[in-house]
């Protein structure tokens, strides 16, 4: 079978003898016309007027967009929404796109062209966040977790906010989407690095929001800054649409964690020796921070000390330097932990996150990153998929094995998992 990687795919050959089950999401049809659907969820939205009787002529409109990282099929729901925005009365000129890049990289034209649809892109002003331009943002005060709420200005000086993007699974703030537009997506760095700090916490987990002080803390603040419409989608593992929800940014985005949950929540019986995953190719697999989602996920049905083959082009190498500092630093989980206890750091977060599950078991990953570097973080790297299987089944061939085409949306439950 061939599995995505990067822009293309990667063979998996395993010998006949290897029992294996492949982890994939529910079958659920796509929405057979999901433009169709859109104007409808638009006109009849959950807990919230329709968007013509929400946005007024005169007034200015931010629509915030997904970065590079997460896909939400924006090329196919924004030409719509702008000319809905334009039917209501709302100029052109009074609307603009700020992609939500959090604390991620800023996106060149072509990348920006490509999320919104040249259509879109030709005639609608497009911006990048930037987390640590000060200048940027407007601070609006403290949660009760503490976090000081600093946000993109021009997000701030529009009169409305539309929320996009798609929801997922997330590994602590259970759930994307919804108000991750706002809050870390048009954040500052104090503000993204305060939140995430609460991930610590024990209650901060995947696909819980109640309890859990992460979300509570985004929610809390996004609410402080003001989202006057949502509009998420759920995806399948092709990258289809399921769902739409558009409406109330709390109301919508929990109908749409509800649909992410049944949809790509995979029960198990057992959990295997082996577990084979990609993280679904570009660009879930863009660099080493991204496909740690896929590692969280795919951990969840290896048995304790079992073996993990994830397959992870990492084009752009780690994605994070301080991850990689703190990777070089901390020798010990402990250590580490007691550091990011002591001074939580965006990056360092992320190396005490995959150093925690690489406690679990052997993880092979095979990618275009040095193998010193993947080794330094780490991993046991493999040039090859064949060469990672035939080191893993060396001795045993009947070793139960998983194999997750698309790890960064299939979440596997074990009622006994750790």
């Amino acid at each position: 079978m061939n599995l995505a990687y990067g822009h293309g795919t990667i063979a998996l050959n395993l010998w006949p003898e290897i029992p294996f089950k492949i982890l994939q999401t529910k079958a659920v049809k796509p929405l057979p016309d999901p433009e169709k659907t859109l104007l409808e969820k638009l006109r009849k939205p959950i807990a919230c007027l329709p968007l013509q009787e929400k946005m007024k002529a005169g007034e200015t409109v931010c629509l915030l967009v997904n970065d590079s990282t997460r896909l939400a099929r924006s090329e196919i729901f924004l030409p719509i929404l702008v000319e809905e925005l334009l039917r209501t009365g709302i100029r052109q000129e009074d609307i603009f796109i700020i992609f939500t890049n959090g604390t991620h990289r800023s996106l060149g034209q072509d990348e920006m062209k490509n999320l919104v649809g040249s259509a879109v892109a030709s005639k609608i002003r497009m911006y990048n966040h930037d987390s640590r331009n000060s200048e940027e943002l407007v601070y609006l005060g403290k949660t009760s977790f503490n976090t000081p709420v600093y946000i993109n200005r021009k997000v701030m000086e529009a009169d409305r906010r539309i929320l996009t993007g798609s929801v997922v699974h997330h590994f602590f703030a259970g759930f994307g989407g919804g108000r991750k537009a706002l809050v870390p997506g048009v954040a500052g760095w104090d503000t993204i690095e305060h939140n995430h700090s609460l991930m610590l916490d024990d209650r901060a987990v995947s696909g819980r929001l109640d309890g859990n002080p992460v979300h509570e803390d985004l929610l809390e603040a996004a609410r402080m800054v003001g989202g006057d419409f949502l509009l998420n989608t759920v995806l399948d593992q092709n990258n289809d649409i399921l769902g739409i929800y558009a409406g109330d940014m709390i109301e919508a985005h929990l109908a749409a964690c509800s649909m992410a949950e049944l949809v790509n929540g995979v029960e198990l019986e057992e959990l295997a020796d082996v577990v084979i995953a990609s993280c679904g190719g570009h660009p879930k697999d863009i660099n080493v921070y991204q496909a740690h989602k896929t590692l969280d996920n795919a951990m969840k049905a290896l048995k304790h000390g079992g073996h993990l083959i994830l397959a992870a082009r990492c084009s752009e190498g780690v994605g994070s330097e301080p991850y990689e500092q703190w990777a070089a630093e901390f020798r010990t989980l402990p250590e580490m932990e007691t550091a990011l206890r002591r001074n939580f750091a965006l990056g360092g977060h992320k190396a005490y996150t995959v150093g925690r599950l690489l406690q679990r078991g052997k993880v092979y990953l095979v990618s275009d990153l040095d193998p010193r570097k993947a080794s330094l973080l780490g991993f046991i790297p493999a040039s090859s998929l064949e060469e990672a299987v035939t080191e893993v089944y060396e001795k045993r061939r009947d070793l139960l094995t998983y194999v997750i085409p698309r790890g960064s949306i299939v979440v596997p439950r074990y009622e006994r998992s750790f």
